[in-house]
C-alpha cells in the first residue's frame, strides 16, 4: 500500500507545502482553491521526481524547529533594521560590502537552505556559490565588521543547518 501511495505522492511534505502555499497566496480559502492546491501539490512533485529522487534526511527535527523560529525572528528584526537604515540614514553612511562565507556544509540541500536563509533575511543576499561548493558570496547592505557578520552567519545559521542534516561534528 505504501509503495502505491509513494508512486503518486513521492514527496508528501513538499506536496502539503505546495498546497498550503498555493491557498495562502491566493488569499481565497474556497474549495476550488484547495482543489487546485492539491492538484499542484501532486503534479509538481511528480514532474520533478526524476530530478529529486530522495528527500534529504532530517537528523534533528528539534533543531529544525528552533532554526525556523530563529529565522522568522531574524527576518522580522532585519526588516525593522533595514527600514531604519533606509529611512533614517544618509545613503553615504551605509557600509555595503561583499562577504565570502566559507562553508563546512556539503549536501546541496543544506547549502540551499543556508543560502535561502541569508537571502530571505533583509539586508543580505546570497549571490554565488563557489564551483566546488566551499564558499558563498554574500552581499551585505550594511556592516561595521565584515568578519563578525561572517562569523554570525556561520554560528547562527550554518551550525544549526549542519545539525539538521547531520553533517560534520556539529
Amino acid at each position: 500500500m505504501r509503495s502505491k501511495w509513494r508512486r503518486w505522492v513521492p514527496h508528501p511534505a513538499v506536496s502539503l507545502a505546495l498546497t498550503l502555499v498555493w491557498v495562502a497566496l491566493q488569499n481565497d480559502f474556497s474549495a476550488g482553491q484547495w482543489l487546485m492546491g492539491v492538484i499542484l501539490g501532486v503534479v509538481v512533485p511528480l514532474l520533478l521526481r526524476p530530478f529529486w529522487p530522495d528527500l534529504p534526511r532530517v537528523y534533528s527535527w528539534r533543531t529544525a524547529i528552533v532554526y525556523a523560529v530563529i529565522v522568522l525572528w531574524d527576518i522580522v528584526r532585519a526588516n525593522i533594521q533595514v527600514a531604519g537604515w533606509i529611512l533614517l540614514r544618509r545613503p553615504e553612511t551605509l557600509r555595503s560590502t561583499w562577504l565570502v562565507v566559507p562553508l563546512r556544509l556539503h549536501r546541496p540541500e543544506a547549502i540551499t537552505l543556508l543560502a535561502g536563509t541569508i537571502t530571505m533575511t533583509p539586508g543580505t543576499v546570497s549571490c554565488d556559490l563557489a564551483a566546488d561548493g566551499s564558499a558563498l558570496l554574500v552581499h551585505c547592505l550594511h556592516t561595521d565588521d565584515p568578519d563578525a557578520t561572517v562569523a554570525g552567519i556561520k554560528s547562527r545559521y550554518e551550525e544549526r543547518v549542519m545539525k539538521i542534516f547531520g553533517e560534520g561534528d556539529a
